[in-house]
């Protein structure tokens, strides 16, 4: 027969060793993968193919920090993608129709944008509708706001409006420079590192995680919370808007929900992001961690021929493990 020592050396073992995968599984995850394409495809681990992986995860790590911020107040925006495609379709529009310049186009459509972030906070904070809701309202508002905006219909350079009427604006080309690289994976990097300083260095960044740990106790504490929980998701919207402009600066044109599929990919990397370290908590650099194993995970199967249109089982597989991993630290 076991003896009561033996089996609590076994349940302090296994709660180690659950606790060193908990913590690390990530890491260890993408080491793997890395050693497992690189094996199996010696053009996997070339340094072009790095930098096509980083170029490709940068949007969607951008979009991630956004719900990475609103996790922080224990909230979910779900309206992220359709806020990049509103962002796109502002942005380009304001290029080919108008003919604005690059920095007042960009400053204006990230303004336009956060008209998401005031419904949200209205509907959340003021409203006290349930935040996974209220955004998932957004998201089908400002998908049918972006596409009565374009008529439905693209917009690219040189391109007429639905209702035939030429355009003569024209892309201008510093704008181009924002979507290739390395110009794309630097602004992913500063976003990152900006949003890792804000969180864990700064007093609000503080404030926001209090009020996600306990709102009750921050309201007793003088944090004013609504404020704060605010001011998440106008961060949300905004770095879902940049996330846009990164993404009409890549494919050069608006298309019809083009901000739609970095939802699920964004979602998986901020929930990832808990786990990594052993933070236990939504945090800048988890995520891009998360997104960097979305990435690899992606660029190994495409480059193994798996036909696209399975690559969403293997993402949606990923989230499951990751919010198991998660939930599971949380009420160990």
């Amino acid at each position: 027969m076991t003896t009561a020592t033996e089996q609590s050396s076994k349940q302090a073992w296994y709660a180690g060793l659950v606790a060193f995968f908990s913590k690390w599984g990530t890491i260890i995850t993408i080491f793997v993968l890395l050693i497992f394409f690189s094996a199996t495809m010696p053009s996997f681990r070339t340094a072009s193919n790095m930098v096509t992986i980083m170029r490709s995860i940068s949007i969607v790590t951008v979009i991630a920090t956004g719900i990475t911020v609103s996790l922080t107040v224990d909230g979910f925006d779900l309206s992220v993608g359709s806020v990049a495609t509103f962002s796109v379709a502002l942005v380009m529009s304001f290029f080919v129709w108008y003919g604005w310049g690059t920095i007042p186009a960009i400053i204006v459509a990230l303004l336009i944008s956060l008209v998401v972030a005031v419904v949200n906070s209205f509907l959340i904070v003021k409203l006290h509708i349930y935040d996974l809701l209220a955004t998932l309202a957004t998201m089908f508002i400002f998908e049918g706001v972006a596409m009565t905006y374009t008529g439905g219909g693209s917009i690219s350079q040189g391109m007429p409006r639905l209702d035939g009427t030429p355009t003569t604006g024209t892309i201008p080309p510093e704008f181009r420079l924002i979507g290739q690289s390395p110009y794309i994976i630097i602004i992913m990097l500063v976003i990152v590192m900006a949003v890792h300083v804000f969180l864990s260095y700064t007093k609000h960044g503080r404030y926001l995680y209090i009020v996600g740990g306990n709102r009750e106790a921050a309201r007793l504490s003088g944090i004013p919370v609504n404020r704060y929980r605010t001011l998440a998701y106008f961060l949300s919207t905004l770095l879902a808007g940049m996330g846009g402009i990164m993404l009409a600066a890549r494919i050069g044109s608006a298309q019809i929900n083009s901000g739609a599929g970095y939802l699920m990919p964004a979602v998986a990397a901020a929930f990832i992001g808990y786990s990594v370290a052993g933070v236990k908590k939504p945090n800048a650099i988890g995520t891009l961690v998360g997104a960097v194993l979305v990435g690899l995970l992606e660029n190994g199967l495409i480059m193994m021929s798996v036909p696209y249109y399975s690559l969403n089982i293997i993402k949606g597989l990923v989230l499951a493990i990751a919010l198991a991993i998660t939930y599971y630290r949380k009420h160990d």
